[in-house]
This record gives structure tokens, C-alpha cells and sequence, in this order.
């Protein structure tokens, strides 16, 4: 049947085929082996990491001492969204997250739009956690051997300086390359083996912030809260736009909430478990940011923050006076972020295999190797980009465009929940058990935009611009490549 370009621009996947959440998926797919816990530390090892070991260093100068505030604005819109995260996934059990929400619902185009935003959040929010891990690397070797990477080896050739972009020919940031190599290793071998492996890492991660909020409170001076905002002239709320920007820019720790939606397809009873899995992550890193935030900004003054490489283990090493604490905490920060970089770039390499399997993208990116069910030469591309922007490029350039890219894919999961209750009462499909959105289809989805919305706007303008590019190229694949190779054009 020859199809409009409005309705192929429209078109919609039909319902996902339900399975038995048993071991494997359509025989050479993706194998079912994760269960709730290790699907839930998924979420936390994606997003616990990001936002506390390294972006106070980016958020703390914008909204000073209020950055508690930021980090709780960054999780209420999370927050809004993790519900309607939790009813689609209900509904929509598959691979490719906000993607697969979006084909469901709002049409082929903008499901592609979503990808793009994805896969800029996802690469670029893996090559961010990586440089930061660097950091921590090198201040765990001063404290515990007394050596340092050299500097050519430990930073990049590009780095953004109040003024302007610096090339430092010859330099080159190697530890966040080597990180990558081995999360690729380990992602190779299969999705049970590495999500185990992220689960004992994670609960090391989480002894440490603990470890880090008990010596750091031993510390504690209230009057690094005053004052407690950064004011702006003609402001309608003293601080708000500090506020604002520093939740904008730690707003992208929360991709964990997306990345257990990437993995519905490797999850056992995945309307169960990825809802209740949405949610607990939610709810255990709001904690442990406002605590651990809290203990950080009583145990040092805003001003420090500053371009303050391995900042935890630096507050650490000067509330107590000795090295040892640093070392402790820098040691389990070189653990831990592995997780966060491992747990992204499977988010990565999972919403390309969703795509290829809708024909948006080359087959290779769906190819899954028959013994591991992982999907090998996706994995290894991913990494090598993932590996090459870690080594040339500042994280200074990353955070915000990470955000942004969560931002986009969080609207669209918000404005999905509406549209697919409207397409079931029009079709007389009645939904029995499972998450639904509370209040109605129409209060929590939308406040959820708004806030997105707001935490969007306060983004730089630099940020806004190359995301505009990136979406120019994300239409020009989609019309080049995406809309003649789509499986819905066999339909």
C-alpha cells in the first residue's frame, strides 16, 4: 500500500507482542536475565555518580549553598516523569525506552527525533563520566603511591576557558579511554554478567557516599549556607535563575530512569518489574543526593567548588587533615563511576539496537552474537566514539548538551501518556492491572512538561544552538536513510 509522506511521517508500531518473561526473546534476540534488584541498581549505578562525584564542580558556582534546591527541583521533575515512565513501560515492555513510547504513540518522525536525542544524551553522558573518573584515578594513585599520570596523558587537547576554546596540541586524556575498552569487554560478554557485575558496584558506591556524608558532617558549618542564594538584579525570586541553571545542568544524572525502560526487552515480567524498578531508583538517589549534597556544602564554602578536580575526596582530606579518607573515597569513586559508564553505554548500545530493529538504522547495529545475546559490533562502535570524544574533549563541553537531551526525551514520555490513553479508549482497549499515572491523563504528564519546559529554558545559549544543529542532522538521516528503509514501509 503506498503511503502518504504524512502517514509515513505519522505511522505507528502496533502493540509489542506480549511474552512469557521467560529466558530468551525470539530465539537470536535479546536473552530475559535481569531481574527487579539488578534492574533497579541499573537505574541508581546510571544516575548516583554523575550529579554528586563531579557536576557540583559545574552547579555549585551557578546557585551556591541553594544548590540543595537544585538538586531537589532536578528530582520532583524527574519525579513527574519516573510516572509516566512507569505506566508506559506497563504498557509498552520493549527495548528503546522513550523511543518505543514515542513510536507507539506520536509517529515514526518524531520516535526518530526522540532516538537522536538519545543517543546524544546517552553518548555524550558516557564520554562525561568517563573524564571525571579520570580525575578521581589520579588523586586515588597521588594519595596512595605518591605518583600522578602525566599531564598530557590526564587532560584534553580540547578544553573551554572563560576565554574561549584552548587547543592543547599533544595532549590527550587516556585513563577515560581505558575505562571505556573495558566496559566494552564486559558488555561483550552479555547483559546478565554485566548487570551483576553494575550491582556489586553500585552497592559499593552507595558505602562510600555514606562514608563521605559521615566524616563530611563532622565538619559541618552552617554559615557555608549564608548566604544561602546567588541574587540576580530584577529577579522576581532572589536565586531562582542560579537555581534553575545548576538543576538544568545536573538534571542529565537522572538518565538512570530511562536507561531501566532501554533494558525492558532483557528484563523478566518486565510490566512489573520495570515500573517498580522506575521507582525505587527514584526515590534511593534523591536521597543520597540531598544528603550527600547537604554534608558537601556544610563541609566547604561555595566559593571552593570552583574547578575543584575529585572534589568529594579534597573536602574529605581537608575536614580531617589526612590523606587516608581521600584515598578511602577516591578508591570507591573509581568503582563506582565505572558503573555509571558501563550503564550508559549500554543504554547507548540498547536504544540503537531498537532502532535497527525498525529499520531506522543499518541492520549492524541489531546483529546480537548467538552466545553472549549481546549485540557485539554495536557495543564496540559505540565505545570507540564514546572512547574518542573522552580523550579529546573537556566535560565542560558535555553536561549541558546531555541535559538537554534528557529534557527532549523526557517531554515526549510526558506527552505520550495522554495520546496512548486516548488511542486505547479509541480503540476500546481496557487496560486491567498495572501503574497508571495518578489524577488523570492530563495534571501529572503535564506538569511534567512544564517543569522539563523550565529547566530547558535555563540551559545556555551555546547549548541551545548545537542541540538545534544536532536536530538538523537527526531530520536530514531521518529523510536520507530512515523513511525509505523503515519495516513499516513492508506493512
Amino acid at each position: 500500500m503506498n503511503q502518504s509522506l504524512v502517514q509515513k511521517l505519522t505511522r505507528t508500531k502496533p502493540a509489542p507482542v506480549e511474552t512469557d518473561g521467560g529466558t530468551s526473546l525470539h530465539g537470536e534476540g535479546l536473552s530475559r536475565s535481569i531481574g527487579l534488584f539488578s534492574l533497579t541498581m541499573i537505574g541508581v549505578g546510571a544516575t548516583i555518580g554523575t550529579g554528586i562525584f563531579f557536576t557540583m564542580v559545574e552547579a555549585v558556582p551557578k546557585a551556591g549553598p541553594s544548590v540543595v534546591l537544585s538538586f531537589l527541583l532536578a528530582a520532583l521533575t524527574a519525579g513527574l516523569t519516573a510516572l509516566c515512565y512507569a505506566e508506559l513501560s506497563f504498557k509498552v515492555p520493549a527495548a528503546g525506552s522513550a523511543y518505543s513510547f514515542a513510536y507507539r504513540t506520536l509517529g515514526e518522525f518524531m520516535a526518530f527525533i526522540v532516538a537522536f536525542c538519545l543517543l546524544l544524551e546517552y553518548g555524550l553522558a558516557a564520554s562525561a563520566t568517563a573524564i571525571g573518573w579520570s580525575d578521581y584515578l589520579n588523586n586515588f594513585l597521588v594519595n596512595a603511591f605518591g605518583w600522578q599520570i602525566p599531564e598530557h596523558l590526564r587532560s584534553p587537547m580540547i578544553v573551554s576557558t572563560a576565554n574561549g576554546t584552548v587547543w592543547n596540541v599533544g595532549h590527550f586524556n587516556l585513563p577515560p579511554v581505558i575505562l571505556v575498552v573495558l566496559c566494552c569487554f564486559l558488555l561483550i560478554r552479555g547483559a546478565k554478567e554485566s548487570a551483576t557485575a553494575n550491582a556489586v558496584m553500585v552497592l559499593i558506591k552507595l558505602a562510600i557516599l555514606i562514608f563521605f556524608a559521615v566524616i563530611a558532617f563532622s565538619g559541618f558549618d552552617a554559615a557555608n549556607f549564608t548566604p544561602f542564594t546567588k541574587p540576580t538584579a530584577g529577579e522576581w525570586v532572589p536565586g531562582a535563575a542560579g537555581i534553575a541553571a545548576a538543576a538544568g545542568t545536573v538534571f542529565f544524572s537522572f538518565i538512570g530512569l530511562d536507561t531501566i525502560a532501554t533494558a525492558g526487552e532483557e528484563v523478566r515480567n518486565p510490566k512489573r518489574n520495570v515500573p517498580i524498578g522506575i521507582i525505587a531508583a527514584l526515590v534511593i538517589v534523591t536521597v543520597f543526593y540531598m544528603l550527600v549534597a547537604i554534608a558537601a556544602m556544610g563541609a566547604q564554602p561555595a566559593h571552593m567548588f570552583e574547578h575543584q578536580a575529585a572534589g568529594l575526596s579534597v573536602i574529605l582530606q581537608n575536614v580531617t587533615g589526612k590523606a587516608w579518607p581521600a584515598l578511602v573515597l577516591s578508591a570507591g569513586a573509581v568503582i563506582s563511576v565505572f558503573s555509571v559508564t558501563l550503564v550508559t553505554i549500554y543504554g547507548q548500545t540498547r536504544i540503537l539496537y531498537a532502532i535497527a530493529k525498525d529499520g531506522l538504522v543499518p541492520k549492524a547495529f541489531q546483529r546480537v552474537n548467538a552466545k553472549s545475546h549481546a549485540p557485539v559490533i554495536n557495543t564496540v562502535i559505540v565505545s570507540v566514539v564514546v572512547g574518542v570524544v573522552a580523550g579529546l574533549v573537556d566535560s565542560t563541553f558535555l553536561w549541558d548538551m546531555v541535559s538537554m537531551g534528557t529534557l527532549t526525551a523526557f517531554i515526549v514520555v510526558s506527552i505520550a501518556v495522554p495520546v496512548l490513553r486516548a488511542k486505547e479508549r479509541a480503540a476500546g482497549i481496557v487496560t486491567k492491572g498495572g501503574f497508571r499515572v495518578p489524577f488523570g491523563p492530563y495534571v501529572v504528564p503535564g506538569l511534567s512538561i512544564l517543569a522539563c519546559a523550565y529547566l530547558m529554558f535555563s540551559l545556555s545559549h551555546a547549548t541551545k544552538v548545537i542541540f538545534t544543529i544536532w536536530m538538523g542532522v537527526a531530520v536530514i538521516t531521518y529523510f536520507i536513510y530512515g523513511i525509505r528503509n523503515s519495516r513499516l514501509n513492508k506493512v
